[in-house]
């Protein structure tokens, strides 16, 4: 959305990220630079989402969870993300509020975007997160939660559905915020994503 032919970012995007971010001017300008040397375009496609996140996991496979962060901040759905776009992606993912950071979450476990999340959703993002987590990170997961079957009925659990019925964003929010357990579980392995995206970023 920034005038990237000129390779300065437009004054009403500057000031929105800043008044919706904890971001100051300075720091959004340099990112922006080193966004445009990355994407020359002004935009990351889904492929080059994907090959970045890669890069940080090369013995694993994260192809399947950054298509699901590359779906949830795609707000237009046009298959690309803007310079907007990535930086409300990285302010969710680091230093937003909790409450913020739940919408998102939700978002993510939405799969479909129907506006609930189902059991076999769940299912889908935490195998996701699965590919990602090392056999060794996994030997150490505690015996209820080491498989994505196990994780998924774990924290389907916590919320008290059964396995046919459908969860609304107010109750994802609600429940999660009432039990950390769910907090842990559902973000176990996109903490240290968020850890290996801010030693890469500016």
């Amino acid at each position: 959305m920034g005038n990237s032919k000129s390779g300065a970012l437009s004054k009403e995007i500057l000031e929105e990220l800043r008044l919706n971010t904890r971001f100051t001017e300075e720091e959004l300008s340099t990112w922006y630079q080193s966004f445009l040397k990355e994407c020359p375009s002004g935009r990351i496609t889904r492929q080059e989402f994907q090959t970045i996140y890669s890069k940080f996991f090369p013995e694993a496979d994260p192809k399947a969870y950054a298509q699901h962060v590359f779906r949830s901040f795609d707000a237009n759905s046009d298959g690309t993300l803007d310079f907007k776009e990535y930086v409300i992606a990285l302010h969710m993912t680091s230093a937003c509020k909790t409450n913020q950071k739940l919408e998102w979450a939700f978002s993510l476990y939405d799969v479909d975007g129907n506006g609930s999340i189902s059991k076999n959703e769940v299912l889908e993002i935490v195998t996701a997160i699965f590919k990602m987590i090392s056999p060794d990170d996994v030997k150490h997961l505690p015996e209820d939660e080491n498989t994505p079957e196990k994780r998924a009925e774990k924290i389907w659990g916590f919320f008290g559905k059964k396995d046919d019925d459908k969860l609304t964003e107010k109750e994802f929010i609600e429940g999660t915020l009432a039990n950390m357990e769910i907090l842990r579980l559902i973000q176990f392995e996109p903490q240290k994503v968020k850890e290996k995206f801010k030693e890469k970023k500016p």
